[in-house]
């Protein structure tokens, strides 16, 4: 069976509304992803650091209880785990103020099996941090030369901006590294003051890599790939209770899409048949939704089951 690992933070996110607290859970942009993804019946395995105190121990017992394997976790005892608060606006937007006191990044940990149309997920600023830079590049170029999928979400933030120009170089090594980007308009604004995917897509991303889904909000969903395809998605209309994992879910669902319908790293490379790609967006919206009508993190467990079935299902019928 394909897996899919994913590389990035862990953080407790305590989750306000009315500058009251209504929630604490577990969280991080793959961490979330990858739990949405385990509970889907994939095999999954998560790498990140966190600290040997209480938080850190919930955030590992979260992993395993929703079949994510967690030995790749680094437990560092003088370390207290990071925490996040974030503050839900009448939109059910977040602000967020965080909280972390590791004496300084590290990133150790053995590399996990890596075998051919596997899927690494990676982003955010963990994944341009020049701190860990070393060891992520290494494990990033590992994977892509064991013939894995790398799907890499941006996640670029303003609170950022201020170290653009040292972290450009290693933002430009991952688009060279990655199978797929994935980013919203918020974070090319951000990084190169530009609103429009395709004015993005032609002079920041084409080069470097085909396929290429471009996010914006409550707006369409831009998308490009191999082939000349170039499509636009209405986003579905949701009840919303909480954005806060929207995206994150949103990568968890087009991962799924991908191996649901067997999208091997030869097929990116060759084109992928539009139909194909319609069915991996609408799994990436379904997640997103999912997510969106709670203050969770990830997905429910209920659809969690639904997208195993549907999984186990596929994979039956690609014997």
């Amino acid at each position: 069976m394909r897996k899919v690992i994913g590389i990035g933070e862990t953080i407790l996110d305590i989750i306000f509304r009315d500058e009251q607290p209504i929630g604490a859970v577990p969280g991080g942009s793959m961490f979330n992803g990858l739990i949405s993804l385990g509970r889907a019946g994939l095999d999954c395995a998560f790498i990140s650091e966190t600290g040997n105190d209480r938080v850190g121990r919930r955030i590992i017992s979260f992993l395993e209880e929703n079949n994510v394997d967690a030995s790749n976790i680094s437990v560092y005892p003088e370390a207290k785990s990071p925490v996040s608060l974030a503050f839900l606006n009448e939109n059910n937007d977040a602000e967020y103020i965080f909280y972390k006191d590791h004496p300084h990044d590290r990133l150790e940990f053995i590399t996990p099996d890596i075998q051919p149309n596997d899927v690494v997920m990676f982003g955010s600023f963990y994944a341009i941090n020049p701190v860990i830079r070393p060891q992520m590049h290494a494990f990033l170029e590992y994977a892509h030369e064991k013939g894995a999928i790398l799907y890499y979400d941006v996640n670029y933030r303003a609170s950022h901006l201020n170290d653009l120009v040292k972290v450009t170089a290693n933002i430009l090594e991952n688009f060279e590294l990655a199978d797929i980007i994935k980013g919203s308009s918020e974070d090319f604004e951000i990084m190169y003051k530009k609103k429009d995917a395709d004015s993005v897509y032609r002079a920041q991303i084409d080069f470097y890599c085909k396929n290429f889904v471009y996010t914006q909000g409550a707006n369409p969903i831009e998308f490009r790939a191999k082939g000349g395809i170039s499509k636009q998605y209405p986003v579905a209309v949701t009840k919303t209770v909480s954005t806060i994992g929207a995206g994150d879910n949103f990568n968890a669902g087009f991962v799924y899409g991908l191996l649901k319908y067997g999208v091997t790293r030869e097929m990116l490379y060759e084109g992928v048949d539009e139909t194909i790609w319609d069915y991996v967006i609408n799994e990436a919206q379904q997640f997103a939704v999912n997510v969106c009508g709670s203050i969770n993190n990830c997905v429910d467990i209920d659809f969690g089951d639904n997208k195993k079935a549907e999984y186990l299902s596929a994979l039956k019928g690609m014997e």
